[in-house]
């Protein structure tokens, strides 16, 4: 298995931009649920590249390709030694504006908690710079396109995206799961909102709920 490394993120470093911020999403496909964005800034600490390796060594890598509990354990681990912050786009945003606009309002939103909560009391002097997965996040306040790179599966290559895949992963399986014992028939704990054949045959049986998005299950 090939595993992402510091590559990108070195080169930001190098020119200049001191915090450097991985960005992803999940549920983009999904039936049913919100879609979530999550960012990740390493922590720089005193020792660098002692930091870099260890990171290296967590075996870090695109969420779709760990298991569950090697996300809630890598999870844990990314909170250590990453900055990271949420960013959610509701059911009601996904039928009103479409997905693509959707996932760029979370995304936006992820950055915005991430860089307003953790660099609160940090002087950095605006050297922000965003790798995100396949997207440019249009209009995110103080960090413009030309400050911001569109990596093509950048979950399997930079470290940053895929810290940020497996933060949004974990929180969203998190959500689905508590939103299932509301909702119960449809399997959510298990499909996370996705369309498998039990989810579609307990919208042939019960029909849609409120958290159902209007256009994937036409």
């Amino acid at each position: 298995m090939n595993f992402p490394d510091f590559s990108y993120e070195e080169k930001c470093w190098n020119d200049g931009y001191n915090m450097v911020i991985g960005v992803d999403e999940v549920g983009r496909g999904a039936w049913a649920g919100p879609v979530i964005a999550a960012s990740a800034a390493m922590k720089i600490f005193n020792e660098k590249e002692k930091l870099l390796k260890k990171i290296i060594s967590l075996g870090i890598n695109d969420s779709k390709k760990l298991t569950a509990r090697k996300r809630e354990f890598l999870s844990g681990e990314i909170s250590k030694y990453f900055y990271c912050g949420i960013g959610e786009a509701s059911v009601g945003e996904i039928n009103r504006y479409g997905i693509v606009k959707a996932t760029e309002k979370a995304m936006r939103r992820a950055v915005g908690n991430l860089t307003m909560k953790q660099f609160s009391n940090v002087t950095m002097n605006g050297r922000f710079f965003l790798l995100v997965d396949a997207f440019y996040v249009k209009y995110t306040a103080g960090i413009p396109l030309r400050n911001q790179k569109a990596i093509i599966q950048g979950d399997g290559k930079c470290i940053s995206i895929a810290a940020a895949s497996i933060v949004a992963k974990v929180y969203r399986d998190r959500l689905m799961e508590r939103l299932s014992t509301k909702y119960t028939q449809y399997g959510w704990e298990r499909n996370a909102g996705y369309g498998t054949e039990y989810h579609r045959r307990a919208i042939e049986k019960y029909g849609i709920c409120k958290l159902h998005r209007l256009k994937f299950v036409d």
